[in-house]
């Protein structure tokens, strides 16, 4: 049996794009998972990650990951709820990938809504199921779970790279990324292309300088 497994790594942060990662397995590839030490992205260092992705992306018969910029979330904010945004980002993913069963990690407080409407979007013949905290819970999407957030997290370090200074996670937490937001405002009276607009804690630090 085709097992699908998919997550999100970026939905919360101010900065930077959401990324949705899916991939495929077969059943008995469960248990390489369990031998790599394969578990929530939350729970394993950056270093770790990285060694993970690759050993995952070995044994997996396909996978896919969707990157959502910061100006597409800001777009389709204004004429859909972030829970309608997951099921379109999510659907997007299973519609790419084929297998027996998908399971989803829960970006809705009804799970089970969440995947009626990934199924239905998606218009795939596969069980869909969706669980809150599915990344602790099934291997399969800690293991998307570890290919989104190295995606997420090599992007950060591009944007860095391009941006020529430190911006941090780009989470409202984030006291390096609130400097570099309110930095950037108070030089170009506007917030960075980066940045998702939309979001309160951008609206606040743009509206104290301007």
């Amino acid at each position: 049996m085709l097992l699908l497994g998919a997550d999100e790594a970026g939905k919360g942060p101010v900065i930077g794009s959401m990324f949705v990662a899916g991939l495929v397995i077969d059943e008995e590839r469960l248990f390489d998972l369990a031998g790599f030490g394969v578990k929530d992205s939350k729970l394993l260092s950056p270093a770790r990650r990285e060694v993970l992705a690759k050993k995952i992306a070995g044994i997996a018969t396909d996978q896919f990951i969707l990157e959502v910029k910061p100006q597409m979330i800001d777009e389709l904010r204004e004429v859909m709820t972030m829970n309608e945004i997951m099921v379109r980002s999510f659907s997007t993913v299973v519609a790419k990938l084929h297998a027996d069963r998908a399971m989803l990690d829960a970006a809705d407080v009804n799970a089970q809504r969440f995947a009626n409407r990934v199924k239905a979007a998606s218009k795939t013949e596969m069980l869909v199921q969706a669980e809150h905290k599915a990344d602790l819970h099934h291997q399969v999407v800690s293991a998307a779970s570890i290919l989104a957030k190295v995606r997420r997290d090599a992007s950060m370090r591009e944007l860095e790279e391009v941006m020529h200074c430190k911006i941090g996670s780009g989470y409202p937490h984030d006291q390096d990324t609130l400097n570099f937001l309110s930095q950037w405002v108070k030089e170009n009276r506007d917030l960075p292309l980066c940045a998702r607009h939309s979001w309160k804690t951008a609206q606040r630090i743009k509206a104290s300088f301007i």
